[in-house]
């Protein structure tokens, strides 16, 4: 045995009676609370597993450490076992189970259990006989289907006792929805029990998905209702059937044949598991639900998967016979059939409720980001500071980088971050000035100078950190122009080196070494490469530019907007050399067309002698 339990004595006295039955088991930590309920095949095996096997889990070796006793319940299934753990991790919520939402959350619709049903929006589940249908994701959604209901079949909305009793004896007065048309007022016997409850089975009908036959019933019933010249009514109950037709529409047609199938699928993360689930009734997905539950104990998806399969079919009371599932699962209900598709359209449903969950995960992460955002920040920004012994949180930092060719078009580049992220709008190009050739350490010297020259003089915010690509004789460079601008107390200043990524500090000739997964290191990094790739940017812009000014400017007579009309129309120069006399004269006119075309070839035509 693994000794990972200070108990260890008790725990195999424990281990030694438990039956090689199913059941469920319960952990209690000293305070006998219980900390973790599980459902097991065969109890002695699991339980056993918890304290002879190594856990590569902190989580789970925190879970055994704390382990004081262990009690269990035999059932005679699987299922049941599934069942009685689910209900008492909803009833005790131990620390160390997967949770999911409470039911509260969810809005269901429910048809009241009572002689005259009524049907409303809540988010109570009571066990009073009432059908529930639901849960639904929207409160919208639920507002607008029970609106729709009850402009198609007058529902009664009050909470009067409708009994036999009541009525007969006129003990109601009809209310203001009567007069308005949304209300036939059984209350004062207008309308019969039987008439009431055949609108009411086909709201059941229409809320469980079965809409062809309740369409197919109204159908003859307007044919009957024509035949028999009561075309008022033959037109209310048309009215119904194109209010079913396009609530029909709104779902998604799968397959006709597809009849009363639950779909789940499931993707996870490091911390959470993203869960979909779908309803097909008839051919059409009338319910579609995602949840995301958070780990507990590093649980993989194979594991995770039944226990919200129980779940949600309690939830939504569903009874289908025919699960699709995304891979083979440990678990076995009593007539309900498993199903891993490999084509066809139960296929293509499964592979819909993937991307469901997956469009479900992104949207959370966003969310996350959003939410966890600023904390993000702060903790890179603290970890920054500590890794590089800053006086101060590095909220502005900013980068500089040389670019030159064979010491042609010096060129050099300033990028800007605020709270870890580039603020391109204060990016700046440096073009050398007082440097001849390829000096890196005399153009570094200058740019930084210039650069925080013109802050001072503008008075406009310092940053916290400045980072040099480059080593020791880059930041010697950089450093002469902060003394001479008296900022070496204001202002942090690193180098970095890409050949190890060495972190240099000023007067200091032993470099840092981060480790290359650290946050700081990484920053560092994306600064570093940023001002590089903006440099190199301008540098090959730039030398474009000398390019074709140079080749232009051997013409004689070509000025500076002749080129921009050349350059505007015709986007290169190598365009310019290749185009005709006449297409250069419909741009800069017959004499200046003249000039570049002789200047670009070598034999002058004889339209021209």
């Amino acid at each position: 045995m693994i000794n990972i339990n200070n108990n260890i004595e008790h725990i195999k006295s424990l281990l030694n009676v438990l039956p090689n039955k199913p059941g469920i088991y319960q952990f209690f930590d000293k305070s006998e609370k219980i900390i973790y309920i599980g459902k097991a095949k065969n109890l002695k095996k699991r339980v056993s597993s918890y304290f002879f096997k190594k856990h590569n889990s902190a989580k789970t070796q925190l879970l055994v450490k704390k382990i004081n006793e262990i009690k269990h319940t035999i059932v005679d299934t699987e299922e049941e076992a599934l069942l009685l753990e689910n209900n008492l991790i909803k009833k005790y919520r131990p620390k160390y189970n997967v949770l999911l939402k409470d039911d509260k959350t969810y809005p269901w619709i429910c048809i009241k259990n009572e002689k005259f049903p009524r049907i409303f929006l809540t988010r109570r589940v009571i066990k009073d006989g009432s059908l529930y249908f639901g849960p639904y994701t929207s409160v919208r959604l639920v507002r607008n289907i029970l609106d729709m209901l009850k402009h198609h079949y007058k529902t009664r909305t009050c909470k009067l006792k409708l009994s036999d009793e009541n009525i007969q004896s006129g003990k109601y007065n009809v209310c203001l929805e009567y007069h308005i048309g949304n209300c036939k007022a059984p209350c004062i016997g207008k309308q019969t029990a039987e008439n009431y409850n055949n609108s009411i089975n086909e709201i059941k009908n229409i809320l469980s998905g079965n809409i062809s036959s309740v369409t197919k019933h109204l159908r003859k019933l307007m044919i009957k209702y024509s035949e028999e010249y009561k075309f008022e009514l033959a037109n209310e109950v048309k009215e119904k059937i194109f209010f079913l037709e396009n609530f029909q529409k709104k779902s998604t047609v799968v397959n006709p044949k597809i009849n009363n199938v639950d779909v789940f699928s499931i993707i996870d993360d490091n911390e959470y598991a993203y869960i979909n689930f779908l309803k097909v009734v008839n051919g059409s997905i009338i319910q579609a639900q995602n949840i995301e539950v958070k780990k507990k104990l590093d649980e993989n998806k194979s594991l995770l998967l039944p226990i919200l399969i129980t779940e949600i079919r309690q939830r939504i009371q569903s009874f289908s016979k025919e699960i699709i599932v995304p891979f083979k699962i440990d678990y076995s209900l009593n007539e309900v059939k498993f199903i891993i598709p490999k084509q066809g359209d139960k296929k293509k449903l499964l592979e819909l409720s993937e991307r469901n969950a997956k469009t479900y995960r992104l949207e959370r992460h966003k969310q996350y980001d959003k939410i966890n955002r600023n904390k993000h920040v702060d903790r890179i920004l603290q970890t920054m500071q500590k890794d590089l012994h800053l006086d101060t949180l590095p909220v502005h930092v900013e980068g500089f980088d040389n670019s030159n060719i064979q010491g042609t078009n010096p060129v050099a580049s300033c990028v800007v971050f605020k709270n870890a992220k580039p603020s391109k709008k204060d990016y700046r190009k440096f073009s050398i000035k007082t440097v001849e050739g390829a000096n890196d350490f005399a153009s570094m010297e200058e740019i930084v100078f210039r650069r925080y020259k013109r802050l001072l003089d503008e008075k406009q915010s310092l940053p916290q950190l400045i980072i040099i690509d480059g080593g020791k004789g880059q930041l010697s460079a950089a450093l002469k122009s902060i003394d001479k601008l008296e900022l070496r107390n204001k202002i942090a200043i690193i180098g970095i080196a890409k050949r190890l990524e060495e972190i240099f500090f000023p007067h200091d000739p032993v470099p840092l070494y981060l480790d290359k997964n650290s946050e700081t290191l990484k920053l560092i990094q994306q600064v570093r490469d940023e001002a590089h790739r903006f440099g190199i940017s301008f540098h090959r812009d730039k030398r474009s530019k000398e390019m074709i000014k140079s080749e232009l400017d051997e013409i004689n007579g070509v000025g500076e907007k002749t080129k921009q009309k050349l350059l505007i129309k015709l986007k290169s120069i190598k365009n310019i050399k290749k185009a005709d006399f006449n297409e250069l004269e419909k741009i800069i006119g017959k004499a200046k067309a003249k000039l570049i075309f002789d200047g670009f070839h070598s034999r002058k035509p004889d339209r021209f002698g």
